[in-house]
């Protein structure tokens, strides 16, 4: 068995998890200034979850016709990434048309991102050890400020965005970008990930993978310390 030289860390549901819908709307509301009801903000909140309004939540119940097409590859350009997230949230009536932008503004917040209890230690021995570290996305926005607003950047050697490349995962070419990022062969890297299908993707590449549950933080205080037995001890 290749000696593992890398790790490769999804963002969402891996190393970080986004918070509730409910403070996320609560938080929205709370930068534009608009007053809601707290029974209404609670099924409003709902209603935005169900729709998939949420970067990093629940994926939509039922995705409207208009946006199916780019909810496919929402991940591969920033402009159409807001623009489906602001579009699946606008199906919710909130009390002010600039609260959709706000909202979506909101979840690109490092206050709206709370880690994993165990991500920080286990970057930091991964680190130790001499093991390359990144972190590999699909995503529309730069997750770097928010890696280093809770002090996990110091631990990275590369992100990998996907609407950096163009590309998003399972597609084996971003694999492939962010082996050359870590300066190693596939087969000397593991990818975790929550995402069997985008994650899982790596292994056509020739990388492992290790998958971890997307539960909320405070509900999995120790899904990345795996990642450590699979790795040399320095």
């Amino acid at each position: 068995m290749t000696t593992i030289e890398g790790v490769l860390f999804d963002f969402s549901g891996t190393l970080l998890h986004i918070e509730p819908a409910e403070r996320w709307l609560r938080a929205a509301l709370a930068a534009g200034g608009t007053d809601m009801a707290d029974d209404e903000i609670v099924r409003r909140a709902a209603a935005l979850e169900r729709a998939g309004a949420l970067p990093g939540g629940a994926p939509p119940a039922e995705l409207p016709d208009a946006l199916a097409g780019e909810w496919e590859i929402r991940d591969r350009d920033a402009r159409r990434h807001r623009a489906v997230y602001t579009g699946l949230a606008r199906q919710v009536p909130l009390p002010a048309p600039e609260l959709y932008d706000l909202l979506y503004d909101r979840h690109r917040t490092a206050d709206a991102w709370q880690p994993y209890p165990d991500a920080a230690e286990v970057l930091a021995e991964l680190h130790r050890r001499g093991i390359r570290i990144g972190v590999l996305s699909n995503i529309g926005w730069d997750l770097r400020p928010v890696l280093r607003a809770h002090g996990l950047e110091r631990y990275v050697d590369t992100c990998v965005l996907s609407y950096e490349h163009g590309l998003q995962k399972p597609d084996p070419q971003l694999f492939a970008v962010a082996c050359r990022e870590l300066g190693l062969a596939p087969s000397a890297v593991l990818m975790v990930g929550d995402d069997r299908t985008a994650d899982g993707g790596a292994t056509a590449l020739g990388c492992a993978f290790l998958p971890v549950d997307p539960l909320p933080a405070d509900g999995r205080p120790d899904g990345l310390r795996p990642v450590l037995d699979l790795v040399g001890r320095g």
